[in-house]
């Protein structure tokens, strides 16, 4: 047992540290409960549940720093709750393996696209919201929101690069958006875990512990370092959810 919580605490510890920096932490502590001999459905909704502590946790600190854009992600909010609620109910009677090939062909552009344009999201070329942008924002928010719900792998790397492409952000504002995004759709699908009882605490509340404290060291290290650490790490961490998709795959 205390082999157990070693295991998941470091390994929680560090996939929260990277979730803070660039997303992808699902990509470690999910195995790493998995590797103890959680049951799946049991490991699904304890990570959900300990990745749900240390984004709010995360995206606490990023609001604390003034790296949240509250104009914009006030209207993002609600949307990404309705789209990931609608998500959650539509998984449940609809497969979800057709996405995996288009998931697999987007977040490997996005990791290309990314790697090959040098100076993308290294400085914050944001010049104000227009109702054009809002909106696309908005549906940006409601799709990914759905799909979090629905199937979730990538679903950090696609927020961050929306935040860039879309409004100009650097890696950092748009980390720290993304964030925000993600552990309202987090706590959504967190919510229908815990009305099902598949949440097992004895290793989630330690396990959240060490993320909690992992978020804030990833977080820290972000601002302090800002977008020449965030960008090798989100395009490190797009191109191991791509590959952990071809693992499934083949």
């Amino acid at each position: 047992m205390w082999l157990h919580l070693f295991i998941i605490c470091t390994l929680g510890f560090l996939a929260a540290a990277v979730d803070a920096i660039a997303g992808g932490g699902g990509l470690i502590s999910l195995p790493a409960l998995l590797i103890v001999g959680v049951p799946p459905h049991l490991a699904l909704g304890t990570n959900k549940f300990s990745a749900s502590m240390a984004s709010l946790n995360s995206s606490i600190t990023f609001a604390r720093s003034g790296k949240v854009h509250f104009p914009l992600v006030k209207w993002q909010i609600p949307l990404t709750l309705i789209g990931a609620l609608l998500g959650a109910w539509t998984v449940l009677s609809v497969s979800s393996a057709f996405l995996s090939k288009a998931v697999l062909v987007l977040i490997l552009l996005v990791g290309i696209y990314t790697l090959l344009h040098k100076n993308l999201g290294l400085e914050n070329k944001f010049k104000g919201l227009d109702s054009l942008h809002l909106v696309a924002g908005c549906l940006f928010a409601l799709a990914l929101g759905f799909y979090d719900g629905f199937f979730g792998p990538g679903t950090g790397s696609f927020l961050i690069f929306s935040f860039i492409a879309l409004f100009g952000f650097d890696f950092v504002v748009a980390s720290a958006n993304s964030k925000v995004l993600n552990f309202t759709s987090n706590f959504t699908s967190l919510l229908l875990f815990a009305w099902n009882g598949k949440i097992l605490l004895s290793l989630g509340i330690p396990m959240a512990l060490f993320m909690i404290l992992g978020s804030q060291v990833g977080t820290r290290l972000a601002l302090r370092h800002g977008a020449e650490l965030v960008k090798p790490i989100f395009i490190t961490m797009s191109l191991l959810v791509a590959a952990k998709l071809i693992y499934q795959y083949i």
